[in-house]
C-alpha cells in the first residue's frame, strides 16, 4: 500500500493526520460534460425545460455539492472552503453541457475532491432536470485540471 496515504500500514482504511502539515492557500479546478441528443440540447438553449433554468439550478448544486463532499467521501476532511465557482456552458459539438468548477480555501489539505463533488453533483443535476425527455445523456469526462497548494505543489492537466 505504500504511496496511499489513505490506508496503514495494516491496510486498514483511515483519515490522513493532517495536523503536521503546513496552511497554505490551495486551489482546485475540475471539469466533465453532460452529452445528450440535439433536441435536448436546444431545450436547455431555448429556456424551454419544464423544471425550470437548467444551468442556474445545476450551478447551485454543485455549490452546495462541495459542501456535503466530507459527507459523501468518507475520508475527506471538513474543509473552511473559501471559494466555489460552477461554470456550465452550453457545447453545441457535444452537443451538450461542460462543466468546470473551482474551489479554493487555506488549509493543510487540498480541494480536488471538492471541485469533483461539485462538476458530478452539477452534471448529476442537469440530468435530472432534462431526463424526462433525454435518459441516454451521458455524464463523462470528470477529472482534474489543475490543483495548487501543499507541499506537492503545482498540478496541471496536460
Amino acid at each position: 500500500m505504500s504511496g496511499l496515504t489513505h490506508f496503514d500500514a495494516q491496510g486498514e482504511a483511515h483519515m490522513v493526520d493532517v495536523s503536521d502539515k503546513a496552511v497554505t492557500a490551495r486551489e482546485a479546478v475540475a471539469a466533465g460534460h453532460v452529452t445528450m441528443q440535439r433536441a435536448t440540447y436546444d431545450l436547455i438553449s431555448e429556456g424551454r425545460a419544464g423544471k425550470g433554468d437548467v444551468l442556474s439550478v445545476a450551478r447551485l448544486a454543485g455549490i452546495m455539492g462541495v459542501k456535503k463532499t466530507p459527507d459523501l467521501i468518507p475520508l475527506c476532511h471538513p474543509l473552511p472552503v473559501t471559494k466555489v465557482a460552477v461554470d456550465l456552458s452550453l457545447d453545441p459539438d457535444l452537443p451538450g453541457v461542460r462543466v468546470e468548477a473551482r474551489v479554493k480555501t487555506t488549509g493543510q489539505t487540498g480541494v480536488e475532491m471538492e471541485a469533483l463533488t461539485a462538476v458530478s453533483v452539477a452534471a448529476l443535476t442537469v440530468y435530472d432536470m432534462v431526463k424526462a425527455v433525454d435518459r441516454a445523456m451521458q455524464i463523462g469526462g470528470i477529472h482534474v485540471l489543475l490543483k495548487d497548494g501543499g507541499k506537492s505543489g503545482r498540478y496541471e492537466a496536460q
